[in-house]
């Protein structure tokens, strides 16, 4: 019903349809409210995520002790906790899997990389690293008992196997905890600290990415970005983009248009081929020795000796793995697992792929091309890290060399001045005498 009512869908994406006003609103309230917290920087953005990010485990919380006390939940969390094991067997199982870790921990997107350049020399990236995987997985872990305790109940209600209850993809959360709500006392409160919970969930999700794509192009012209107007004019243009953007989201075929997008661009093969050059580059060109010696710089101490190994060759591995598996067991996206898009909507799927793929290697075509010498030469230059990376040790070492040299001139000084004085109070006793 909601369907019909709320988004008009359409029968499929070749019936676009009009754009529905109300949602359009509400997708320009979203950017309103990204551009206005991220328009400062981390400092800005900082604030709002503190809470932002701990509204939503409140909630989860009273989702969970909710959904445990229903009838049915039992059989819900053995459901969850005791699945089919022939599915292990399948590579589009852990293919889904990796590609779900790649994005909830927001992976190869840049995110982690840009919020980190923030951070001082010497935080302890690797304590962050570990506490971040964490709190992460245990998240996930707890919300799925609140989601599959709900889906118990429910199926214990209507007579019918868990599997039969709902369907898969992103509803599946709008189906099992606004039932849970429903079951609550004052289910009208409650139902709106729910959906406020959904939007500061994709605020901060928005608000992640917005900073990282703003922190990438001004670090690339960071002389012209210097100016913080122009840093926010640029804000505001990534902002009116994206909302001119997303209007196609919310047109009556919006949703059809939007499972293209989020089947086919920032997650699946792409996530994958990322994370398979990434691992490449870290491990082979810039070397795990050097990251592992940068890391020992920042935080003081050396990490675990194995995660070096990773870096050099489980991660590459598997990643390679996984994409290949990936490629083998390719499926074209099916809306709902039932409608099949025409030809020209797969193309469309292709292009959200090949726009954010195919920016690797232009770009090193553009490396290769500007660099002066043979090809050979040039592979190697390129695939050379820089000499003067800011490491601690380096900096140790330039403000060695800089209070040695602070010492000599001032050494230099005072022995001038001292021949100075002792020539002026020579002249001086020859006046005297004479």
């Amino acid at each position: 019903m909601g369907r019909r009512r709320i988004l008009g869908l359409s029968r499929g994406i070749n019936e676009i349809g009009n754009v529905r006003w109300d949602l359009a609103l509400c997708l320009l309230l979203a950017w309103v409210l990204c551009y206005f917290c991220v328009w400062n920087g981390v400092k800005s953005t900082g604030k709002v995520v503190y809470f932002t990010a701990t509204f939503p485990y409140v909630m989860l919380v009273v989702l969970l002790v909710r959904g445990l006390t229903l009838p049915g939940a039992k059989e819900g969390i053995v459901f969850y906790l005791y699945p089919d094991p022939s599915r292990l067997a399948d590579p589009e199982v852990w293919m889904d899997a990796g590609s779900q870790v790649f994005y909830s921990y927001g992976v190869c997107t840049g995110v982690l990389t840009s919020l980190g350049s923030y951070n001082k020399y010497s935080n302890n990236c690797y304590r962050d690293c570990l506490y971040l995987c964490l709190l992460n997985s245990l998240t996930s872990f707890v919300a799925g008992f609140a989601i599959f305790s709900v889906l118990g109940f429910m199926a214990n209600e209507q007579g019918v196997d868990i599997s039969m209850v709902a369907e898969s993809g992103p509803g599946l959360a709008f189906i099992a905890y606004p039932r849970a709500v429903a079951l609550m006392p004052l289910p009208q409160l409650w139902a709106i600290f729910f959906f406020i919970m959904i939007i500061f969930l994709g605020l901060d999700s928005e608000f992640v990415c917005q900073e990282a794509l703003v922190t990438t192009i001004s670090d690339m012209y960071p002389d012209f970005f210097q100016n913080s107007c122009r840093r926010k004019l640029l804000l505001l243009g990534i902002s009116v983009g994206s909302f001119f953007i997303g209007l196609l989201m919310v047109t009556e075929g919006g949703l059809y248009i939007f499972q293209l997008f989020d089947y086919y661009a920032c997650s699946g093969m792409t996530l994958l081929l990322f994370s398979v050059l990434q691992s490449v580059c870290i491990g082979w060109v810039y070397g795990a020795d050097r990251h592992y010696d940068n890391i020992k710089d920042m935080i003081g101490y050396r990490p675990w000796s194995y995660m070096k190994y990773c870096w050099q060759y489980f991660t590459p591995a598997i990643c390679v793995c996984t994409f290949i598996f990936y490629l083998v067991k390719y499926t074209p996206l099916k809306f709902n697992n039932t409608y099949e898009y025409p030809w020209w909507g797969y193309t469309i799927g292709g292009f959200f792929t090949l726009s954010s793929t195919l920016m690797v290697p232009l770009w090193m075509l553009y490396a290769v091309s500007v660099t002066p010498g043979s090809l050979r030469q040039r592979l190697t230059v390129l695939c050379t890290p820089a000499k003067d990376l800011p490491t601690e040790t380096l900096k140790k070492a330039l403000n060695k060399e800089a209070f040695e040299t602070f010492t000599g001139l001032y050494t230099l000084s005072q022995s001038e001045n001292s021949d100075d004085k002792g020539e002026t109070n020579q002249r001086y006793s020859i006046i005297y005498t004479a």
